[in-house]
This record gives structure tokens, C-alpha cells and sequence, in this order.
């Protein structure tokens, strides 16, 4: 179910990074609003139907949303650290190192979610 979903929280990143870029946003400004937009579609699938997490409150629902979004803040810095990379080191194409970069992040973001955030027994 991950790979399903983060195979679609990519696509929301990618899709959205490519728009914004082609209506003459900045890489660095689209690749923020990108990857905010992916965050949310994959906090809720990701609870909902990857790691069937049930939070019994509000308070526990708001901490697991921020754990999340802490984890994903960390990918972040991982996602522009390979985008300038790729973009300003080594001359690819924006959207080509996009694409290479959201491998990087799926892996990471899978360890944060198992390990961190959605653990198994908060149900």
C-alpha cells in the first residue's frame, strides 16, 4: 500500500512541481508548494489506508500531524539538497531531477513514517 500511494503522493509532487515551473515559478518556490501539497495527501493516506493508524482524540490526531509534518521537514532539506545537486552541480534538467530526487525522498519518508510516526500498536 505504501508504494501505492507514495507512487501517487509522487505523482501530486511531480505533476504540481511541473505546473508551477511552467507557469514561470522559481524551481525552489514550486518545489516548496509541491512538496506542501504532497504532504498533505500523504498524511492522509498514509494514516487512512498504508498504516491504518486510529488516534482515539484530537490532541493525538494534531501530535501524529505534527511528527509527520517534522519528518517530512527533514525530506525537505534531503529534496533540495539533491535538486540543487542535480540542477547546479551536475546540469540536469529541472524536471529530470525531480523525478530522480522523489526516489530518494520515498525511501526516506517510508523509514520516518514505519519507524516514527505511524507505529504499529497506536491503534
Amino acid at each position: 500500500m505504501y508504494l501505492f500511494f507514495g507512487g501517487w503522493t509522487t505523482v501530486v509532487n511531480i505533476v504540481s512541481f511541473y505546473a508551477l515551473t511552467h507557469l514561470g515559478m522559481s524551481w525552489q518556490l514550486a518545489n516548496f508548494l509541491a512538496w506542501s501539497l504532497s504532504v498533505l495527501f500523504a498524511f492522509v493516506t498514509n494514516k487512512l489506508w498504508v498504516f491504518e493508524s486510529h488516534t482515539e482524540n484530537l490532541r493525538e490526531l494534531l501530535w501524529e500531524l505534527t511528527k509527520f509534518v517534522f519528518a517530512r521537514v527533514v525530506s525537505l532539506g534531503l529534496d533540495y539538497g539533491c535538486m540543487f545537486l542535480f540542477i547546479s552541480g551536475l546540469h540536469l534538467s529541472q524536471l529530470v531531477a525531480k523525478v530522480i530526487t522523489q526516489v530518494v525522498v520515498v525511501v526516506a519518508n517510508y523509514a520516518f513514517s514505519k519507524l516514527v510516526i505511524f507505529k504499529a500498536g497506536t491503534r
